[in-house]
């Protein structure tokens, strides 16, 4: 089975065509393994689509399915661009969260998010009393107090703004614990974020099925929306994150846009 690894801003994937479908958790299981596979933060599977220029699906290190990755997108895309399966400046990708748009901006690709979606049942949230949105949210965790602003970008968010410096933060001690907190029932990813100005965040991303990544596009997105939503950040802001540059822009309604980077790392032959 012949495989293509792609990384955009350190979040990689092993990406794979495919003309049907097939048992794809266990194969992602075994390719994502950095010890005993390819390695990378996901399996991007490229399919045919009856909706859209091409589908993807994409599968976690734990064989679980991701609704939309902002940075898997842009790997599929441009992985397409490469192989020559597409010449368009503008693409249409079916997810599991809906037809995304993504857009061939030289070096960059930019991604039309959809709109973020705050109420609990969206995200989804297990709150009582429920309310219309969920800011600064109060939870524990390992002894450490926490405020969560929690949105969904086709998958669960919960944002975590602190004065602290993010790289002091323990994300690997309590990512897990939020990730599985009974009060969400889909798991959920963590954003730990220091707003740094009006157009420049820094960020870390614990992600559901994945643990901490170098970078996350609907991380990004959702951490840009919970800043602008508490009127912290303008309508464009930079997010950087341990593996690069991203930048989000986001009026306050309709489509959220991911700009960043992609490329293809090598090409080779899965045996297993």
């Amino acid at each position: 089975m012949r495989f293509a690894k792609l990384q955009a801003t350190g979040n990689d994937f092993v990406l794979i065509e495919a003309e049907e479908e097939r048992d794809w958790p266990p194969l992602a299981r075994l390719m994502c393994n950095r010890h005993l596979g390819v390695g990378g933060d996901g399996l991007i599977v490229l399919l045919p689509s009856m909706a859209g220029d091409l589908r993807m699906r994409l599968f976690n290190p734990d064989g679980s399915e991701a609704e939309t990755c902002g940075n898997g997108l842009r790997c599929l895309v441009r992985y397409a661009v490469d192989s020559q399966l597409t010449d368009r400046g503008e693409i249409s990708v079916e997810t599991q969260d809906g037809i995304k748009k993504v857009f061939i901006q030289g070096d960059l690709l930019q991604v039309e998010m959809g709109s973020p979606r705050f109420t609990p049942d969206e995200i989804p949230v297990s709150l009582e009393p429920k309310t219309d949105t969920v800011i600064d949210l109060p939870v524990t965790i390992g002894g450490i107090k926490l405020k969560l602003t929690c949105l969904s970008m086709g998958n669960p968010h919960a944002v975590c703004f602190m004065d602290e410096p993010v790289a002091r933060f323990p994300l690997g001690e309590i990512g897990p614990e939020v990730e599985n907190h009974p009060m969400f029932p889909n798991r959920v990813n963590l954003e730990v974020a220091n707003v740094l100005g009006p157009q420049r965040i820094m960020a870390r991303v614990w992600e559901r099925g994945v643990g901490e990544t170098l970078s996350c596009g609907t991380g990004a997105c959702a951490v840009m929306v919970a800043a602008h939503l508490q009127q912290m950040v303008s309508d464009e802001v930079d997010v950087i994150l341990p593996g690069g540059l991203l930048t989000i822009s986001w009026t306050g309604v309709g489509e959220v846009k991911l700009r960043g980077p992609a490329h293809l790392v090598f090409r080779g032959e899965w045996l297993g």
